[in-house]
């Protein structure tokens, strides 16, 4: 016998990581109380030992809690063995352990704090901290910044005269600001940080009144033009910053609550970013791409992946901290203009030029110095064929005849459409051949990224948990300006920890899924087959089509083409046997064969989309409407696939899903589970449910009559027409089983973030409910997506009155007034966690059911993260959710296990999912409805407005010619289904 006096550290590690595994063995059975993921504690309630162990006793070095065992030299051995296989923590060196300031006594103290504040169903504060689960520690990407707890910043307002709201001129004047050596400016430029537009911050009372004189000068420019301009900065003091109430809000003081601490915050993220915006690009908000940073990836067609980092000031308990995180994002390759509009040619097979060049800025050197200008569109026309009266030799002249007798030169490209230019008065445009225009270093690229772009964008940018920590240590430090040299940091007082954060974590149990035949699945990392069981409530099929689309190739040879004929009897077959009816192997469906006209004839396909209109519809005349159609097509097309969605939904009322031969037919090994996910559709699509969850995790939900309801909004993208209506989605259940979401669309004002129309459409599925249950619903929850934590109060004072407007209506007999919730659902954030060895995965990631409620939430806000998913590939991203509406007043771990538990309900996966259903079924009925607008969505023309008709006039009329196309929206037939799954 071998007798140890204590583990090693690595083999605790080692033994921290078998007991949890042991552990995780029989799910279902009870957990020694106490017993956390980084350790564990002999005696009764315990857990689980190792074979032909016994305790002698523990000890506690460093923290931690090594026990004392008896152990045969076998398991020894084997235990060494096992050793050999650990993956080393080669990032971090040792285990994470939690930080001082989330001691019992200090999250106890917090605790109390909160029970002296009124429960107020508006912004609700935390209630407790979560207690379900195995716990254990994490790393978080936060890092604690030391501040002056009792320093002053002064706040800023900065105007210029003459006027100017052009970003790049403002931007450049804030850049000559900094240079300036004007009297009782200059030395307090170290003392100073600035958004470049408006704002100004300093450590130091700046003198009043201060007004500094800029000569403008473009960059690299070193000496004025003769009719150079000269603008006046004027500084003007709005307010005293202090920290003491940053400070206060740390320490959870009540008072401080209600303190608008976004100033304030505000001002230390551009202390903070001071360096990065000097020295790198920023996209969009507190992201920032440096060219020094590694080698970007090529994606195709002059654009290329650039690795970035975001950071962001946040305030948590007992800490002022910064989110460091790595970001993708797409650039412009620099070069000749005509290069890459050439390549762009060669590889995209004829798509529209104007798809590449959005909101691009170009160099022009042809006037025998250099100038910047944006490129305001593509014309039609090439060199040759463009022409323009020219007054400077009195004659009409072609472009390239005008380059030719004015600058001598001889286009090698006079093929290529030429290039507009905004001029200095964007009303008289100017005609430049590409191939004498340079795009400019650094610019991202604001189009929209083809499938084969998007596809090297994420596989450049899915790395492991490792791989980020290393980036952002090694490289996002220094580049960020994170360092001790900094000296504006220093200016300020601030000092930036290169330590993650260490906070507490639990990990929730799965709950078991059923379903109504076979063996039930076992859920593993968030995931279970279903080989041979059938869905809980099987939907009916009367009849069913195949729509066999050829573009421009046929993919069967006729109807009796044995991989057609094997197709569906096999996806009948799995039908079938999932427990549908009305679907036979033995039956064939109705094949309808349609050729597609040629895209180089019909580039916008609305001759190939009438034809299948056409044909559908005299089959639906003849042999009535078919419980749903598998639509089969060769390729994917940015017109054909929505235009099909869009006439079926909209037009028809049939139920359509869509196959890509390639995928259904490549892999026969993968052929059934490929039929077995198109069946989730197909029975979600007629009504069906699934499968479910053990009736114990569902308490939460059915102990009242609840209705869960999902609201996002989806706002047109890069390349959309101005005017183009952002399209609004709110999804409810109808009943106990909680799989069933209907769902109402609506178009509403461009950008619009708030739901308009949410009055009606809440009413809508409170009276589909009704339809169902026989009833309204006593308790709702709603979970919002798609809003940022700076609109919640906008949701409570916009949506909130919408909400209970709509209760007052549905039933005007008696009044009607169910307990409400609402709660935020935040995916657009930069929150990563790095889980000790014991309990990560495969991957490195943490695992399912992983929930963070302290260390990195709010001070009072009652939020937490939840990662309901596995992490499959890349860093998993958990997602944040905040309570901001509360009449239930729902605990903690009922509101935390039960959005975990409902993950696993999403209806066409086998696995759980990062967002609870309704969200995400919102998110999805959002982007059906961009196929009913794909016309205005995808338009990649960028030919210019006539100087005559008003902007805003044209973005009107865009917008009610898409209300027009929206028309009455989906079609009755479908309006009680989830016709969006």
């Amino acid at each position: 016998m071998v007798h140890t006096s204590f583990l090693l550290p690595t083999l605790a590690t080692f033994w921290t990581r078998t007991a949890s595994h042991m552990s995780n063995s029989n799910r279902g059975g009870p957990r020694g109380r106490g017993r956390g993921r980084g350790g564990f504690r002999g005696g009764r309630g315990g857990g689980a030992r190792p074979p032909g162990a016994g305790v002698s006793g523990g000890a506690i070095f460093g923290g931690h809690l090594y026990v004392s065992y008896r152990l045969s030299s076998n398991y020894v051995n084997a235990l060494l063995q096992t050793l050999n296989t650990i993956r080393p923590i080669a990032v971090f060196g040792a285990p994470p352990s939690i930080d001082q300031r989330l001691s019992p006594n200090n999250v106890n103290a917090l605790l109390q704090t909160l029970k002296t504040i009124p429960h107020d169903p508006a912004r609700p504060t935390r209630p407790d901290f979560g207690t379900l689960g195995e716990s254990g520690v994490l790393r978080v990407n936060f890092f604690p910044v030391k501040f002056p707890k009792e320093g002053v910043m002064y706040d800023y307002h900065v105007e210029i005269t003459p006027k100017t709201d052009l970003k790049n001129i403002r931007a450049r004047l804030f850049a000559l600001l900094e240079q300036s050596t004007h009297p009782g400016w200059h030395k307090y430029v170290p003392f100073i940080a600035h958004d470049g537009s408006a704002r100004l911050v300093s450590s130091k009372k700046l003198p009043e009144p201060l007004d500094v004189p800029v000569l403008f000068l473009k960059e690299g420019q070193v000496t004025p033009t003769e009719h150079g301009k000269t603008y006046t900065l004027s500084i003007t003091f709005t307010q005293e910053l202090p920290a003491s109430q940053l400070d206060a809000l740390i320490n959870a003081n009540p008072d401080s609550r209600n303190y608008d601490f976004a100033p304030l915050v505000g001002a230390y993220n551009l202390v903070l970013q001071h360096h990065a915006s000097h020295n790198g690009v920023r996209v969009g908000k507190n992201r920032y791409f440096f060219p020094s940073d590694g080698r970007p990836l090529e994606l195709s067609m002059g654009v290329e992946a650039w690795r970035g980092f975001f950071m962001s000031a946040r305030p948590v308990y007992k800490e002022l901290m910064v989110n460091v995180g790595v970001c993708m994002t797409a650039f412009y390759k620099a070069g000749n203009l005509a290069d890459a509009m050439m390549e762009f040619q060669r590889q995209s097979k004829g798509a529209m030029l104007q798809r590449f060049a959005q909101k691009l800025k170009v160099t022009t050197s042809h006037l025998g110095y250099r100038q910047t200008k944006p490129l305001r569109a593509i014309a039609s026309t090439n060199a040759k064929q463009t022409s323009f009266q020219c007054d400077e030799f009195n004659a009409k002249l072609s472009v390239a005849d005008y380059f030719k007798k004015k600058y001598n030169k001889t286009l090698r490209y006079p093929e290529l459409p030429v290039v507009i230019l905004a001029g200095p008065n964007s009303k008289h445009p100017i005609y430049v051949p590409p191939e004498l225009c340079e795009i400019l270093p650094g610019q991202p690229f604001r189009g929209k990224l083809d499938d084969q772009q998007t596809t090297e964008m994420l596989r450049f940018a899915c790395k492991r948990p490792p791989e980020n920590a290393r980036a952002i240590l090694n490289q996002g430090f220094p580049l960020l300006g994170l360092t001790p040299n900094n000296q504006t940091l220093s200016n300020f007082g601030l000092e930036v920890s290169n330590n993650m954060a260490g906070v507490p974590f639990r990990e929730l149990p799965p709950p078991n899924v059923s379903y109504k035949g076979g063996q039930p699945p076992r859920v593993n990392n968030g995931s279970w087959n279903i080989l041979d069981v059938q869905f809980c409530v099987s939907g009916v099929v009367k009849s069913w089509w195949i729509l066999v689309v050829a573009d421009p190739q046929a993919v069967f040879n006729g109807p009796n083409d044995p991989q057609l004929i094997g197709l569906w009897k096999g996806f009948a077959g799995k039908c079938q046997r999932s427990g549908m009816t009305g679907i036979d192997p033995g039956k064939p469906p109705t094949l309808l064969p349609i050729k597609l006209v040629n895209p180089a004839t019909d580039p916008a396909r609305q001759h190939s989309l009438a034809r299948i209109r056409s044909t559908i519809r005299d089959n639906q005349a003849r042999l009535g409407t078919p419980s749903f159609m598998i639509v089969i097509l060769s390729k994917r097309d940015n017109y054909i696939y929505p235009g099909i969605k869009r006439i079926c939904d909209v037009e028809l009322g049939i139920h359509t899903i869509h196959m890509l031969a390639n995928k259904v037919l490549s892999e026969p090994r993968k052929q059934d589970q490929y039929f077995s996910n198109v069946a989730l559709k197909v029975n979600t699509k007629l009504g069906g449910v699934n499968h479910k969850v053990d009736d114990g995790n569902m308490k939460w939900l059915t102990k009242t009559k609840t209705m869960l309801v999902g609201m996002d909004v989806t706002h047109p993208g890069p390349g959309s027409i101005e005017g183009t209506p952002s399209i609004a989605a709110v999804v409810a259940s109808v009943d106990n089983n909680f799989a069933q979401f209907p769902a109402s669309l609506r178009c509403q004002n461009p950008k619009q973030e708030m739901i308009t129309d949410l009055s009606e459409m809440m009413i809508e599925r409170l009276k589909r409910y009704q339809e169902v249950s026989k009833t309204l619903p006593d308790r709702i929850y709603v979970f919002r997506e798609g809003v940022s934590e700076g609109q919640f109060d906008t949701v409570l004072e916009e949506e909130l009155p919408k909400l209970l407007d709509a209760f007052k209506r549905v039933n005007l007999k008696k009044p009607y007034r169910p307990q409400l919730t609402i709660v935020i659902c935040g995916k657009c954030h930069h929150v990563r966690n790095w889980p000790a060895d014991a309990s990560a995965d495969k991957s490195g990631n943490t695992r399912p059911g992983t929930v963070v409620d302290q260390g990195i939430t709010a001070v009072f806000d009652f939020d937490f993260y939840l990662q309901a998913h596995a992490g499959s590939q890349g860093h998993v991203k958990p997602t944040h959710y905040t309570v901001i509406y509360d009449e239930s007043r729902v605990g903690v771990d009922e509101m935390q296990q039960g959005i975990n538990t409902a993950s696993y309900l999403y209806a066409r996966a086998t696995r759980s999912v990062s967002l609870i259903p309704p969200a995400h079924y919102a998110d999805l009925a959002c982007k059906r409805g961009r196929c009913y607008l794909n016309d205005f969505l995808v338009f990649e023309s960028m030919t210019t407005t006539s100087p005559k008709v008003d902007k805003e006039e044209e973005k009107e009329r865009m917008y009610q010619a898409a209300i027009r196309a929206w028309g009455n929206g989906v079609h009755p037939n479908l309006a009680g289904s989830m016709f969006y799954i």
